[in-house]
């Protein structure tokens, strides 16, 4: 916003389990809250839209222009399983947030035919733009967990979208449920990725991590994210929806602690 101050839009669940957008202003230097905002900067929608049971967002990017934050939309009916598309609201100038289209940005098709989710986009030197997100594969891979990677799209103007398919690589019953990519510049050249990550529903998230020299191939590294649970309290017991930015030369990581989040997120900062 200003100086050291973020507005840090965030996703809440209200009683019936959907999420909306809220938003609190933090001084990241300081880790000091200087406005926590009450009410929703954006909702689910009705019950015949895409978002129709939450929104979760991903990042913000601008193209011609107009500023955008991408989003997850959910969609729970009865006697179906869940799932998801993305969609785009616009970031107005006095950083409020509304609908840019009632239809999906990147919706299920033939190459994603069951759910997407978390978007990160990330604009080239040359203009053009580059866009990670999460595919089901299937819902059971065959050990009860659902096969969930990260996949890669292209875009000329940060409009049309042309899917490449699969970015990150997989393992069944170690890297098989991927979730909310977060892309940065590589402190020594090319490009750093971190994610969530599991390999069964019996084993909670943590936060895994890939470097890449042009965005396309990927190496994974899942011990080399520099993050781990603590010990006790708040992120003892898993770290998920990594989001890593840069300030004054700085690198930090907001993140999600136990129970996806239900005991609030936290801030990390790169050292060494």
């Amino acid at each position: 916003m200003n100086g050291d101050i973020y507005r840090i839009f965030y996703c809440g669940r209200d009683t019936e389990n959907r999420s909306s957008v809220g938003a609190v202003d933090v001084d990241v230097l300081q880790r000091r809250i200087i406005a926590d905002h009450p009410f929703p900067f954006f909702e689910n929608g009705s019950e015949e839209s895409f978002f129709s049971d939450g929104v979760s967002i991903g990042n913000c990017y601008e193209a011609k222009g107009v500023r955008y934050v991408l989003f997850m939309g959910w969609q729970n009916h009865t006697g179906k399983h869940w799932r998801g598309e993305i969609g785009r609201l616009v970031l107005t100038p006095e950083l409020n947030l509304m609908l840019d289209s009632s239809e999906p940005l990147l919706g299920t098709d033939s190459d994603d035919p069951f759910s997407l989710s978390y978007p990160w986009v990330r604009q080239r030197e040359d203009g053009s733009f580059d866009m990670w997100y999460g595919s089901t594969q299937t819902w059971d891979a065959g050990n009860g967990e659902m096969l969930h990677v990260i996949k890669h799209a292209t875009s000329c103007d940060g409009e049309r979208w042309n899917k490449t398919g699969l970015a990150v690589s997989y393992e069944l019953g170690v890297t098989q449920a991927f979730s909310r990519p977060t892309v940065a510049r590589g402190l020594n050249g090319g490009l750093e990725m971190w994610f969530s990550y599991r390999g069964s529903k019996e084993t909670k998230y943590s936060i895994g991590y890939a470097t890449s020299p042009n965005g396309e191939d990927w190496s994974l590294d899942l011990d080399g994210a520099g993050i781990a649970t603590s010990s006790k309290g708040w992120d003892s017991e898993m770290i998920e929806y990594p989001f890593v930015f840069d300030h004054k030369n700085e690198r930090y990581m907001l993140y999600n602690g136990n129970g996806f989040g239900k005991s609030g997120f936290g801030m990390a900062r790169l050292k060494n």
